[in-house]
């Protein structure tokens, strides 16, 4: 078997339908890339202008959005003592005194959990010696 029949018997006419437009789409690709790249370059040529507006709306978005702070699991039922402390001292609060207090009430690992409060910033001072229990925190 020679000639059109042997094509025609093992598949030949798809294969070469295949190929044909698996070549056919790369050179469209490539076109169209070649046809843009103009633009890219002058993406690469300003990125530090295009970086500054992005900087500028996430700027922009983090100070408009509440940010909800997670407290850890393993100090939050510390944490919900601490903040009835807090409440019934008159905001803002002395850090030496929320202590001595949380102290006395039988808090497991006051200072410990009060040092994790701090650098989660769920007390946040307010740059008067004094401290503040955070508003986005949530228990």
């Amino acid at each position: 078997m020679t000639g059109f029949e042997a094509i025609s018997a093992h598949n030949g006419w798809s294969i070469a339908a295949v190929g044909i437009s698996i070549v056919f789409t790369g050179l469209v690709l490539l076109s169209v890339a070649i046809a843009q790249l103009h633009k890219i370059l002058a993406f690469w040529e300003d990125r530090d202008q295009f970086y500054e507006q992005f900087r500028k709306k996430r700027d922009k978005h983090a100070t408009t959005e509440e940010v909800c702070i997670v407290i850890p699991g393993n100090i939050q039922e510390p944490a919900r003592h601490f903040k009835l402390l807090a409440d019934r001292m008159a905001e803002p609060f002395a850090l030496p005194k929320l202590l001595e207090n949380a102290v006395r009430c039988g808090i497991s690992h006051p200072h410990s959990t009060l040092n994790t409060l701090l650098l989660s910033d769920i007390v946040v001072p307010d740059g008067e010696g004094y401290y503040r229990w955070n508003q986005n925190a949530r228990l």
